[in-house]
């Protein structure tokens, strides 16, 4: 059967490519567009981008070749002489066999939806992610697979800034002591780019790098790393924030394959991700120095307060004791001297076992990941009260349970203020009952959380503090708290009469709607305390 003859004039100069296509995939016929999308080469019985068909449905004889397309456009890719396209065609069946194709050149517009899509996924591992390792990995992965790039790279610069560590990578086998080989590589007398990439703060694109590589004796520690997959120009972007490099992206891009402004704004936008990771990291770990270093500042005062004191009465009351008994004789010892020591020892270390008790408990996991604060208030009353005997009571004026649908970090620095509070009454008040009363208040536009702490005891003494008293209660740790939120904490005591303890905090102008009570959380009315 002779070769059908394409549609008339007016098709051949279209400006898409309509070629028809055999059922092996191979040409039969194509207009000048086709042949100029695919290479003269291959227009006419060579093989197409398209696959061929196991089974094609004919249409009617009479039918002609009349290009009805499909309404289902699909993608197809095509590589020859070192060049790689993507081509959207739609296709219709001939009554002879063959197809109709029609197609055009998608490579920009495709190239382009893939860097867009590997910048948002990318952010969003940023803004998420919790291991910088994990994240750097992802981010060379969507590299690979936006670009026509054989091997990824991103490398961050330790603190003296003298040593690169690969903490991401894709295309080439992974290779802990990379930067240690290519030393060894500068050492022999190889340039290294990615350097000269960190220090001028500008990208480097070495054209046919590949090649240089592989007959260069001096880069032999590296060649069994980077031979696989094969590649031919190379780029390395710095990762810069605010103006100071903390690390490089290199990417080796496939053979044939030319370095483009495209290309080099994509690579720079996803090396500013990487850099933007890094800076989220080092801020992490900054913040949990941070708050390690203030946790272990407050055990270190709250044993100073309480525990190391009463260790050292103990001590004292075994020393007295036993002068006595050294002077006196053990069978002359008044039985009520040896009866009031250890009465007195017995309290103290009842009281350090009380206090260490209380420590520990303090350092469980926070509750914010398992309830909202009220109900994180409640826990905390009846955990001391069962540990202690005290009476400690919450007291909630909150009808719409606002409070539970207060942001995270705020709930959780006035946790810690009012169970600070708590535990001062605990350990210096020597009273009977605490009260915690805890709302939302309103003055004109601004919302503001107050809580109360107060015990029955016995009072702070009259008069100024003496110096460091302020702070031997925890009081600057719950003032900072407090300060976070544009808030403060007061003290009110006198002897005799008890210690309040008043906090406020300035909730942000964006709170979130508030949960509707589920099973269990009416266990609180706005009439008073609730015993524990």
């Amino acid at each position: 059967m002779p070769a059908p003859e394409l549609p008339p004039e007016a098709l051949r100069d279209a400006p898409d490519g309509i070629a028809v296509i055999d059922r092996g995939g191979r040409f039969v016929a194509a207009n000048p567009a086709a042949v100029a999308l695919c290479g003269p080469a291959y227009a006419v019985g060579g093989p197409s981008p398209f696959p061929p068909v196991t089974r094609v449905e004919p249409e009617r004889a009479d039918a002609g070749p009349a290009v009805a397309t499909s309404a289902e456009e699909r993608l197809a890719t095509w590589e020859a002489a070192g060049e790689r396209r993507e081509f959207a065609y739609r296709e219709s069946p001939l009554a002879s066999g063959e197809r109709v194709v029609v197609f055009r050149d998608v490579t920009g517009q495709r190239g382009r939806q893939r860097r867009l899509e590997a910048i948002a996924s990318v952010a969003a591992r940023v803004a998420t992610g919790h291991s910088l390792e994990r994240t750097l990995e992802a981010l060379a992965a969507e590299v690979l697979a936006a670009e026509a790039i054989a091997a990824v790279q991103v490398l961050t610069v330790d603190d003296s800034g003298e040593r690169f560590h690969v903490m991401g990578a894709a295309g080439f086998p992974s290779t802990p002591d990379f930067f240690d080989r290519l030393q060894a590589c500068e050492d022999a007398g190889a340039e290294l780019r990615i350097v000269e990439a960190f220090a001028t703060r500008r990208p480097v694109v070495v054209p046919h790098r590949y090649a240089s590589i592989m007959v260069d004796p001096a880069w032999t520690p590296v060649r069994d790393v980077m031979r696989d997959p094969p590649w031919d120009w190379f780029a390395s972007l710095p990762m810069m924030v605010r103006d100071v490099p903390v690390g490089v992206l290199n990417a080796y891009f496939a053979p044939g394959v030319e370095v483009g402004p495209a290309a080099l704004d994509f690579l720079q936008a996803m090396a500013t991700q990487a850099a933007q990771a890094a800076r989220y990291a080092a801020l992490l770990d900054r913040e949990r120095s941070v708050a390690a270093q203030e946790e272990r500042q407050r055990l270190a005062r709250d044993l100073h307060d309480s525990v190391v004191q009463r260790v050292f009465s103990m001590g004292m009351q075994a020393e007295t004791l036993k002068m006595r008994a050294g002077r006196e004789g053990l069978d002359v010892v008044d039985a009520a001297v040896v009866q009031d020591a250890a009465g007195e020892l017995a309290e103290a270390a009842g009281v350090v076992l009380k206090d260490l008790r209380a420590m520990v408990n303090d350092l469980h996991q926070a509750p914010f990941e398992r309830q909202g604060l009220l109900d994180a208030l409640d826990d905390l009353a009846h955990s001391v009260g069962a540990r202690t005997g005290l009476d400690v009571r919450v007291g909630v004026d909150d009808p719409d349970r606002q409070l539970d649908a207060l942001p995270a970090d705020l709930a959780d620095d006035a946790y810690r203020v009012i169970a600070e509070a708590v535990q001062n009454s605990l350990k210096h008040a020597d009273g009977h009952e605490v009260r915690i009363h805890v709302q939302l208040s309103r003055r004109g536009a601004q919302r503001w959380l107050v809580a109360e702490v107060r015990d029955d005891g016995r009072g702070l003494p009259a008069g100024p503090p003496a110096p460091g008293a302020d702070g031997g209660f925890g009081m600057t740790t719950m003032r900072e708290r407090a300060r976070r939120w544009g808030g403060g904490v007061t003290v009110s005591s006198a002897p005799g009469a008890g210690t309040a303890v008043r906090l406020a905090m300035l909730v942000p102008v964006r709170v979130p709607t508030a949960r509707r009570p589920g099973p269990g959380t009416g266990r609180r009315t706005d009439e008073g305390s609730k015993p524990c």
